[in-house]
């Protein structure tokens, strides 16, 4: 898939593997990921590219045992979502029991492949 076909995702995925996670802010406040050329908010055009914070905060998750087959050698694994400053972010609980896994639990986000697929999936890194 092209950049062009993906909207900028692999230029994300980039950046949140070396460590230079961002996303795009409109001149209105509202956060935008994967980047975007248009706020699907308010429709504002003036997006400016802000540093993604280091560490979020996970808001909800849920542990998947029978999962779809692109994920059959991931399982059991935890998907969670985390906010980061205003954005938020969906992506798999890496090394931790997932009966460990709390809301409100700090992470860091970066970039592996899928055990099953080995295509690029986001990545949390719990914090105690």
């Amino acid at each position: 898939m092209t950049d062009a076909q993906n909207g900028g995702y692999d230029e994300f995925l980039d950046a949140l593997e070396a460590g230079e996670g961002y996303y795009y802010a409109c001149s209105n406040g509202h956060a935008l990921v994967p980047p975007r050329r248009v706020c699907p908010h308010c429709g504002d055009r003036d997006l400016e590219q802000t540093e993604l914070p280091e560490t979020g905060e996970i808001r909800t998750h849920t542990t998947v045992t029978v999962p779809t087959p692109q994920f059959e050698d991931d399982a059991p694994y935890v998907t969670a979502i985390a906010t980061f400053g205003q954005v938020k972010l969906t992506g798999i609980v890496r090394d931790i029991d997932p009966v460990d896994v709390e809301i409100g639990q700090e992470v860091t986000v970066t970039v592996e492949p899928s055990e099953t697929t080995d295509e690029r999936t986001i990545a949390f890194y719990a914090h105690s």
